[in-house]
Formats: structure tokens, sequence, C-alpha cells
């Protein structure tokens, strides 16, 4: 997993860039996994991220720790298989477009993770298995709709994202 550090900051020119990293790095905490450390970290690291482009790796990295194959990751996130498959043979970096929607993707199982850790005893939780299954549950809230057609796009990402967070705070029903 592509985990932020400072040296993904070398995008980053202005002389607050390596404050706002080192302040993400320090709220995410030494132990938090990769996804709890993105899910954490400041938007202008993500930003920086995506910019640099995520290994195409990750597709594979991230469907395996959710328990889904490669081919229905290209579906979850509309992806096209040969891009994916392209890049994965040459080493390389997913387009920005294809970087932001599975860093969006790993953000929502840090907060599922952080989630569980703020709310009760984490032990034993695979939030990644956990966003997979919940992902294809249809939900009243999103007119019967699975939260899994909305990955696509960044606003679906965030409206998924909005969900749990009402799911947590109790005021989802």
């Amino acid at each position: 997993m592509f985990m932020p550090s400072t040296n993904s900051a070398r995008g980053l020119q202005d002389a607050g860039a390596a404050e706002r990293v080192s302040a993400g790095q320090r709220q995410a905490g030494p132990g938090a996994s990769p996804y709890v450390r993105l899910f954490r970290a400041t938007p202008f690291e993500r930003i920086d991220i995506i910019r640099q482009g995520v290994s195409a790796h990750e597709v594979v990295v991230t469907g395996e720790a959710m328990g889904i194959p490669k081919e229905r990751m290209f579906s979850l996130l509309r992806f096209t298989r040969a891009t994916v498959n392209r890049r994965l043979k040459g080493s390389e970096t997913l387009p920005s477009e294809y970087s932001e929607r599975i860093i969006g993707l790993q953000k929502l199982i840090g907060q599922v993770e952080v989630m569980v850790a703020e709310s009760g005893d984490p032990t034993g939780f695979n939030a990644a298995h956990w966003v997979a299954e919940w992902l294809e549950t249809p939900m009243p809230a999103l007119n019967q709709a699975r939260p899994a057609e909305f990955m696509d796009t960044m606003e679906g990402q965030e409206l998924v994202s909005s969900l749990l967070d009402k799911m947590q705070s109790g005021a989802y029903a």
C-alpha cells in the first residue's frame, strides 16, 4: 500500500508543505495501518499522492485485502482492464483519475478502521473485508442502491463516506 510520508511531499514546493505532511503523520499515529494513515492524511498529502500517481499494483493489493478479485476492482472503480493490466506489466503508476478513485476506496477502509477503533474493540475485525461486503448491500439511504454503485466518482465516494459517518453517529436509520 502506498503510505503517505514526508517523502511524498516532494511535489509540494511551498514552505508549509512539510509542516502539513508531518501534521498528517502525527495525527495517524506510528502504529496506524496504511489505510488509517491515508484516511488521516491531510488533503495536501492525498493530492500529492494522486498527482504522483499510485502504483497499478495497488488495485491488486487492495482487492486482495478486501477479498475480491482484480476484475471486481475494475468494475467497482470503473477502470478499464487494458489500462490497468498494461500499467501492471510495466510497473507504472495509474492515471490521476484512477489514482484518485483507488485512494478514495483505501480512505474508506481507513475510515471504517477508525470508526471501529473509536466505537469498540477492533480485535479480529477486518475493515477491508467488511467494506467489500457493505459496498454490495442495498441501502435505504441510497434509495436501495448499493454503495458500490457510487465508488467510480469522488462525489459518490464522499456520499458513501458521509453515510458511514451517519451510521456511526446514529443519525442513519
